[in-house]
């Protein structure tokens, strides 16, 4: 890439001690999102396997199916969290919800690494996998809004897009890191001993994860617009019902359910969570060959949204998202056709894979910034976590289970794949006529 590019992307009057300041804050914040996120995706990463362990053995794809269903049923209950605990955000600050929010979650995903299988308990087991996942989804509601909210409210408004939107690496990070760890316990055992006992591992280990984000996040300070605002005694002190009652906030809270978060959580599930599932179960590849191509997919992320935020710095919010809804519209169909033709082409499959990559970049690289921009400060968690987690959980986390129910009931697996090419395609629309351009707004008023 050539240097003047990257001059231009980067154009700062930021001091080297806010900066600093601000990779501290960044620093803090975005470790405890990685672990929420390595919680909450790992139970997608291992999808698969809970289909014969926790399910009857007797039928694969209902197993699947109900597998995918419980995975989606975490999403479900993320508005319901998000409803809760950001009304805790803005009427007592950040940083409380955050110290809560990842301790519910890291001993939520530990029990699951305890409980018995359904050949053990039977369907007792089942409902015990899917209470602590309804835990896990009411945990993760409170996280993303409030995080959103905490690193915008930090950041320097000339490079917002660009600073802000390091917290989207946090899903990449989560998948990159259960997704390797699975791959190298596959490597590693036996596939009698990874379903025996190793598939726990990942799920046990979080308890060691869990304390290092507690410190970080102990160490974390309140966000300076929350702190100005309990100054003034300003804070909101019903933030849910001051969101329905605003017509401009509660339009811009439907259009981000509609459109950016929707969009968002489409194109994130088709690239970095059904893609796995699809290239294990209907192109039969190699499980452990898949785990390192969508592996190196997902390292291809990490630039890709930074540079994309920092072009919403330029270019202005607006042209950079719809560019990735319309990217993720045409492409969906195309990309997964094109997997069943490459099967035996791993370097083939692994490029197709960067298309829906590139997308999800375009879209979530300005999100961070672009979420908080829409919305006052005193009802700002609450505006941004509500319709966010409706739309993350709603539909891109019912995603996979819709995409593979409507592939099982039609007989193709490309059919079901119309189900989030048509919802791009009316996130775009939304956004093209109604989505403000918010770049540089003040996070104060």
């Amino acid at each position: 890439m050539h240097p003047n590019f990257l001059a231009w992307l980067q154009p700062s009057s930021t001091s080297a001690a806010d900066s600093a300041a601000y990779r501290k804050v960044a620093l803090a914040a975005c470790f405890g999102t990685f672990i929420e996120w390595y919680d909450f995706l790992t139970f997608a990463t291992l999808a698969v396997h809970f289909a014969v362990l926790f399910f009857p053995a007797d039928d694969p794809v209902a197993g699947l199916l109900y597998s995918l269903a419980t995975f989606g049923m975490g999403m479900v209950v993320r508005p319901l969290g998000a409803a809760l605990f950001g009304s805790f955000g803005d009427r007592y600050g950040r940083r409380k919800v955050f110290i809560a929010t990842i301790g519910i979650m890291g001993v939520a995903t530990f029990l699951v690494g305890l409980l018995p299988t359904h050949a053990q308990w039977g369907w007792a087991a089942t409902g015990m996998l899917l209470a602590l996942r309804l835990v896990q989804g009411l945990a993760m509601g409170g996280e993303i809004g409030g995080a959103n909210v905490y690193l915008a409210e930090h950041a320097p408004a000339e490079r917002r897009g660009a600073l802000t939107s390091v917290l989207q690496w946090m899903g990449g990070l989560g998948i990159l890191a259960s997704t390797l760890q699975i791959v190298l316990l596959q490597t590693w055992l036996s596939e009698a001993d990874f379903k025996d006992w190793g598939w726990r591992i990942p799920f046990l280990l979080s308890a060691l994860l869990l304390l290092a984000s507690m410190k970080a996040r102990l160490a974390l300070h309140e966000s300076p617009v929350f702190t100005e605002l309990s100054r003034q005694n300003n804070t909101a002190k019903t933030p849910l019902l001051d969101c329905l009652r605003d017509r401009q906030t509660l339009g811009r809270m439907a259009l981000l359910f509609f459109s950016i978060s929707a969009g968002g959580g489409l194109l994130f599930f088709c690239s970095q969570v059904y893609a796995s599932i699809y290239l294990k179960t209907v192109v039969k590849m190699d499980p452990v060959q898949v785990g390192w191509i969508t592996l190196a997919a997902t390292l291809c992320l990490f630039p890709l949204t930074y540079v994309c935020g920092a072009l919403s710095d330029r270019l202005g919010r607006r042209p950079v998202v719809l560019a990735g809804l319309l990217l993720g519209a045409a492409s969906i169909l195309p990309v997964y056709a094109g997997l069943q033709q490459l099967a035996q082409q791993p370097v083939l499959v692994f490029v197709l894979l960067l298309i829906p990559v590139l997308a999800v970049a375009l879209v979530t690289g300005p999100q961070t910034a672009l979420l908080s921009e829409l919305f006052p400060a005193r009802t700002r968690y609450t505006a941004v976590g509500l319709p966010h987690n409706l739309a993350a959980g709603w539909i891109g986390g019912l995603s996979p289970y819709m995409v593979t129910l409507i592939a099982e009931k039609s007989g193709s697996a490309l059919m079901g794949l119309g189900y989030p090419t048509a919802l791009l395609l009316v996130a775009l629309v939304v956004g093209y006529f109604f989505l403000p351009e918010t770049r540089g707004a003040d996070l104060n008023t």
